[in-house]
């Protein structure tokens, strides 16, 4: 009874935090749109995960290289090792990275912000003078974490795949021609136009369920901590489980390219 109790309760939350996104799709045409706010939360969003999202790109495509690199040498075809270091960058690493950043960085600093706004009872006021809460604060704030995961997502692709050929040509001594001609025989624009849609999906989750965890904080200053913990921790599973279900769509939908 315990552990149903407990999936009513994991799936009532999903509902109402669905329930949140539809509210928030709905109150961005509405006027007057925040274009002020918007811009702050995007800057601020960029200037917390610019930074960390770079130096964790350089490593994570150099990682992906040297170990496709050593895997190719062993079967003998190191003239892949491009094409396939570039697509696991651009189709996985690329979103999921920019998602963890933002959710981690952005997210967690929104979800505290709305949450002491929440216990100050600054909610209830907007409420009380005939003010949305979520056209005024939630809106502007969704849509600077979804820009800002989109640019952060061709950064991280672009950092990513300089930092695979470095390691993979100076340090593994593989063929820069090869590297390149792989990536442009296998690599085709729906790579790309999935990896700007995770992006775009993966902000726009991040700032819902930051929204969502600081509208409904436990009383108290704790209570804010505690949902901005569970903010980072429910969209990371998020992620993860739409990364799952968009890869099997993608992959079943468009054919790979050809040699």
């Amino acid at each position: 009874m315990a552990v149903s109790g407990v999936g009513v309760g994991a799936f009532g939350q999903v509902g109402r935090m669905a329930t949140l996104g539809w509210e928030v799709l709905r109150a961005i045409p509405r006027r007057p749109f925040q274009w002020r706010e918007c811009v702050q939360q995007a800057w601020f969003f960029a200037s917390v995960t610019i930074l960390p999202t770079a130096l964790v790109a350089i490593p994570f495509g150099a990682v992906i290289a040297m170990q496709l690199g050593s895997l190719t040498q062993q079967i003998g075809a190191q003239s892949f090792t491009g094409a396939a270091s570039a697509l696991a960058i651009l189709q996985q690493a690329s979103p999921l990275i920019t998602a963890l950043l933002v959710a981690g960085a952005g997210g967690s600093a929104m979800c505290a912000d709305i949450g002491a706004r929440t216990i100050r009872e600054e909610i209830d006021a907007l409420q009380v003078l005939g003010v949305s809460p979520i056209q005024r604060l939630i809106v502007p704030r969704v849509l600077g974490a979804v820009l800002v995961a989109l640019l952060l997502n061709g950064m991280v692709s672009v950092v990513g795949v300089l930092g695979g050929y470095f390691f993979n040509v100076i340090l593994q001594g593989g063929t820069p021609g090869a590297y390149l001609a792989s990536f442009n025989a296998l690599a085709q624009l729906p790579d790309l136009w999935i990896s700007e849609f995770k992006a775009l999906l993966y902000g726009f989750v991040a700032g819902v369920v930051a929204a969502y965890r600081g509208l409904n904080p436990a009383a108290g200053p704790k209570g804010v901590g505690d949902a901005v913990n569970q903010a980072v921790v429910i969209t990371f599973l998020l992620l993860f489980l739409i990364n799952l279900v968009l890869t099997g769509i993608y992959l079943q939908l468009v054919p790979p390219k050809g040699l």
